[in-house]
């Protein structure tokens, strides 16, 4: 192949966006070392790409980059203290390393707890299920009722119609 054909197969632009196979990868570099036409077809390649992506780039909202390094510096400090704390259980440790230490867990009661809005979020749904239960009721009584009527109605009908 020549170089022009290998420069437009693409392999330029996938070795640059980092999606190149192994051997893609491969064959760019040993070109890359061959052709200096293809060294600055790909330089330039990658500045044009550069510049693309800076140009669409979205610039973050005003105070991100102060709370970023406000959590970075808290995550630090996190891990000093933790350091701190492991070395000071570390010299603790071989004081009692042969008693037996347990931590008992008992909880106070058996009850489980949740938040007070779903109190009420169960409350509404308790009180509209029986709501919605009541009217389930009375229009079931309704129907058989109305069903009844149609019954009495079809048999009066009958009744009153003149034999042909």
């Amino acid at each position: 192949m020549e170089i022009k054909e290998i420069m437009e197969s693409g392999i330029m632009e996938t070795y640059i966006m980092g999606i190149a196979t192994e051997q893609e990868i491969e064959q760019v570099l040993t070109l890359r070392k061959q052709f200096p036409e293809f060294e600055q077809e790909l330089t330039k390649l990658e500045y044009d790409m550069e510049v693309l992506a800076q140009g669409m780039a979205i610039p973050p909202p005003p105070g991100i980059l102060a709370k970023i390094e406000h959590e970075v510096n808290e995550i630090q400090l996190r891990e000093q203290k933790v350091e701190k704390f492991s070395e000071q259980e570390h010299t603790t440790n071989r004081e009692y390393a042969n008693k037996d230490r347990y931590i008992e867990v008992e909880s106070e009661s058996s009850h489980m707890r949740i938040h007070k809005a779903w109190r009420w979020v169960f409350a509404a749904v308790f009180i509209l299920a029986k709501i919605f239960l009541g009217f389930a009721i009375y229009f079931y009584l309704a129907n058989r009722q109305a069903q009844e009527k149609i019954l009495e109605l079809k048999t009066e009908i009958k009744q009153n119609a003149p034999i042909r």
